[in-house]
């Protein structure tokens, strides 16, 4: 069941990632002026992502009691 769960969060973040990607190029696409600002917004959001996934998974390997 843990790992379930582990799953299951790593691929919201993973599909929350390839979306605000995509958001993003779409932006970059519109005002290349802005690329900079864009750039660092992702990147702090894909690390946010990121960690609710490790967060998910160190949950679950604690719940599963390995």
């Amino acid at each position: 069941m843990a790992s379930a769960v582990a799953i299951l969060t790593a691929l919201g973040a993973g599909f929350g990632m390839c979306f605000a990607t995509g958001k993003a190029v779409e932006a970059v696409a519109r005002q290349p002026e802005a690329a900079g600002k864009i750039q660092t917004i992702l990147l702090l959001g894909c690390a946010l992502a990121e960690s609710t996934a490790i967060y998910a998974f160190v949950v679950s390997l604690i719940l599963s009691g390995k």
